[in-house]
């Protein structure tokens, strides 16, 4: 069963929560930070602390961590960040395009983690990880929040909204993106305990949704402290890490999309040609970008013409991984086409989250970097669950989700 714990988050003033709040560290480039952090207020002081160094420093560098370190102790002297004397949960609700989701923001446990309580679906890279445990260990915070899902449990999202109901937001705006952020402090003792319970005893398993760097980060410094030579008792805060946990039903996954540079020395017409063997191939006939209605069908931006190809029956397998359409893409298309067999490495495909809309992929190819843009059917948050409880992992960039919880709203100490 999930074992989470409420903690005493560090938060903002009421006031200049949304001057604090930043997206996730790993969602903008050097220059996009730079430029939001001309505001003092904002977190990626913290998260990006190499906006506060010279042009060209290397971000992975023991000045950037330090940095990190000196700005977020500045920003508790100055009084922006303000710890909670008591243990809360924090509930964030998330609003984009006119649909909600709410989530519960606690300490999820690295030991569950470790033993598959906590699903994974993705692989990590190495260095992606150190460069948040250099963060971790040099600033003594977790600044990022792991993104969860559970299966829908009725207690727990009556006990939520109840609460939504009878009080009044701590944190409530709308960032310059348009989507809206609220975030109610929960400090009663008494349904902390409740929800803490109710986790502890009936939510038989939590599902990472985004955030794997920062999850495994987090295991690998619990691990490091575990093998020192301190007193452990197993409740020291780096037990845990902060995790965003949302019910099923009111998450919804983007389609991320893939670009290639070329056609693997190809012509067109003979691209067009061998996909015939596993796909259906038509022109759409239509100028505006193709966007698959259902699953196993792919929309193809060539030349300036959208087609649409719907899989044959024999292109895909019916087990977890083989029936995801980014795996029918990879396989029948990607690597038997054209030669691009790890796309974890290959710099002939790049990825384009579906957040960035489908003329994204005509504008990658009418400028000549790329040659053919696919767009994709989502993975449904079905498909997620099942490839987590397999064990298996999905092919890299599978899933996006949006919207994006704000980094700086709640930190965890350790």
């Amino acid at each position: 069963m999930a074992k989470i714990i409420p903690f005493k988050g560090l938060r903002p003033q009421q006031a200049i929560a949304a001057q604090v709040a930043t997206l996730p560290y790993d969602v903008v480039n050097v220059e996009e930070a730079r430029a939001i952090a001309k505001n003092p207020l904002n977190f990626y002081h913290v998260t990006r602390s190499e906006v506060d160094m010279p042009a060209g420093i290397d971000v992975h560098s023991a000045e950037v961590y330090q940095k990190a370190k000196e700005n977020l102790d500045q920003m508790i002297a100055d009084g922006i960040l303000i710890q909670d004397k008591e243990p809360c949960y924090y509930i964030y609700e998330l609003v984009m395009n006119g649909r909600s989701q709410t989530g519960l923001l606690c300490g999820s446990s690295i030991d569950d983690y470790n033993k598959g309580v906590i699903k994974k679906h993705e692989f990590t890279r190495p260095e992606k990880e150190l460069d948040r445990i250099n963060h971790i260990k040099t600033t003594r915070a977790q600044t990022g929040i792991v993104f969860l899902a559970y299966r829908d449990h009725a207690d727990v999202q009556q006990i939520i909204a109840q609460w939504k109901k009878d009080h009044e937001a701590t944190y409530n705006f709308v960032a310059e993106d348009g989507v809206g952020h609220k975030v109610w402090v929960m400090d009663d003792y008494a349904k902390v305990a409740r929800i803490t319970r109710l986790f502890n005893e009936e939510v038989p398993a939590t599902y990472i949704a985004d955030g794997h760097h920062r999850a495994a980060s987090a295991a690998k410094v619990y691990e490091e402290m575990n093998g020192s030579d301190i007193a452990i008792t197993g409740e020291e805060a780096f037990n845990y890490f902060i995790t965003c946990i949302f019910p099923e039903s009111e998450l919804a996954i983007l389609d991320y999309n893939r670009v290639a540079k070329d056609l693997n020395g190809l012509t067109s017409a003979a691209f067009l040609a061998a996909l015939h063997e596993d796909f259906t191939v038509e022109k759409t006939g239509e100028a505006e970008p193709y966007r698959p209605s259902v699953p196993h069908e792919f929309g193809m931006y060539l030349e300036g013409q959208w087609y649409r190809l719907s899989a044959k029956p024999t292109a895909y397998t019916q087990d977890p991984i083989g029936i995801l359409d980014v795996t029918i893409l990879q396989n029948k298309v990607l690597s038997k086409i054209l030669a691009i067999h790890d796309p974890r490495t290959d710099k002939g495909v790049d990825f384009v989250g579906g957040i960035r809309g489908l003329k994204e992929l005509e504008t990658r190819v009418n400028s000549g970097e790329m040659a053919v843009a696919f767009s994709c059917y989502p993975v449904s948050i079905q498909q997620l669950f099942d490839i987590a409880d397999s064990g298996q992992v999905m092919p890299p960039k599978s899933t996006w989700f949006e919207p994006k919880t704000r980094d700086g709203l709640v930190v965890y100490t350790i």
